[in-house]
């Protein structure tokens, strides 16, 4: 391959054929390192902003009525998370942690798009922190002025999605807290703040052992392979996560392998599965038939208890379940002590209608998350192909 094919993204736009041109950091511009700041003068509010180590509005700590940086310019973290870098159209003084570089005819948008492609810093991996003229130092390959507008407005485009996206899924997140907060009665209380028109009579105290039956799982012998590779889903707490539905485990077992152990079957859309060890209170629904090994003390639901309203009030029984875990190596609950926990219910029907309401409230939060993390990985894509 020529030296010209390798100054050339694998992606560009139509009319753009010029190879990119190598030069270094401090070819394109003023670097600037932060310094200390005399943080009695800063004000409470102004015109230039006063950046601490973080790369977005966060990491304002004050403003001055004068700046050391000219904008437009862009960040770079020097401390910490080395190497990220963020652009300004505002002017600002930097603080210890940052660097900046005021670009002479680069796009901001370009330069932290590329910066952000991490392919300059590999080499400072373990370098406690990266100084000005370590910066200005990395060679660098860009295309003229024009390529970089088109490429920086088409990332700046993209993360402007990314950020609408993650101001919807914190509102909806905010949402789903409130409303938990006020669906369920408080501490001292039978009756919760807020409720569906047409309910009106006083929750019930009972044990959680009334309304679901508590299972424990168990472990095959692993040396004895006839147990193992089966057609029958088999669950450690590691594969929970914070997903709300699972229907298949990383391993399984055999028939044999069921009856040779303490596992036990536990019915699809009946069953929450509550990790009882080693991170007590990670739930999740199983929406085929399963097992489990001994992490978990799941709940499998009695007649009249609906599956996603117990589901919901899952972070109030994990908060109960640590307060009375017990362990020297690990914390762990024992489904005797997590079936005697009390608990407030209403009758089937509010259960039922408190349920569908939070179900529909997380299918949201799915889709959001789910949306969010493919404009990530398509600007991860984006940034592999459209930069050298």
């Amino acid at each position: 391959m020529s030296e010209q094919n390798k100054q050339v993204p694998r992606l560009r736009f139509p009319g753009f054929t010029d190879a990119w041109v190598k030069c270094t950091f401090e070819d394109l511009g003023i670097i600037t390192a932060g310094g200390d700041v005399n943080k009695k003068g800063l004000l409470l509010s102004g015109n230039y902003p006063v950046l601490a180590n973080a790369l977005n509005n966060d990491g304002i700590i004050g403003y001055y009525d004068d700046y050391k940086v000219s904008a437009p310019a862009v960040t770079i973290t020097g401390r910490g998370n080395i190497g990220h870098a963020k652009a300004r159209k505002i002017s600002y003084t930097p603080t210890v942690r940052l660097i900046s570089l005021e670009p002479f005819n680069s796009d901001v948008d370009f330069l932290e798009n590329l910066i952000n492609t991490n392919n300059f810093f590999v080499e400072s991996t373990g370098v406690p922190q990266l100084t000005g003229p370590q910066f200005g130092h990395f060679e660098v390959i860009l295309p003229k002025r024009e390529e970089q507008t088109k490429i920086g407005k088409f990332f700046q485009h993209l993360d402007n999605l990314i950020t609408v996206n993650e101001r919807e899924l914190n509102k909806l997140k905010n949402l789903k807290k409130s409303y938990l907060e006020k669906m369920f009665p408080k501490n001292g209380s039978n009756i919760p703040e807020l409720r569906f028109p047409g309910y009106t009579d006083a929750w019930v105290k009972c044990e959680l052992g009334d309304v679901a039956e508590i299972v424990g799982g168990g472990t095959p012998s692993t040396s004895i392979l006839e147990y193992w590779n089966g057609e029958i889903n088999w669950y450690s707490p590691v594969e929970i996560g914070n997903q709300i539905y699972v229907s298949s485990s990383q391993n399984k077992i055999t028939k044999l392998g069921l009856e040779k152990s303490s596992a036990k079957i536990l019915p699809a859309y009946k069953t929450i599965l509550f990790t009882s060890r080693a991170g007590i209170g990670n739930t999740a629904i199983m929406t085929t038939n399963g097992a489990t090994n001994q992490g978990f003390q799941s709940l499998v639901i009695k007649e009249k208890t609906d599956l996603y309203f117990l589901y919901s009030i899952s972070s109030k029984i994990k908060e109960m379940a640590l307060q009375i875990a017990s362990g020297s190596t690990f914390l762990e609950i024992s489904g005797k002590s997590l079936s005697s926990l009390e608990i407030l219910v209403p009758n089937f029907e509010e259960q039922t209608k408190i349920g569908k309401f939070f179900q529909h409230l997380d299918n949201l939060i799915t889709v959001n998350e789910r949306e969010l993390k493919k404009l990530k990985e398509l600007k991860k894509s984006y940034l592999n192909d459209m930069f050298v």
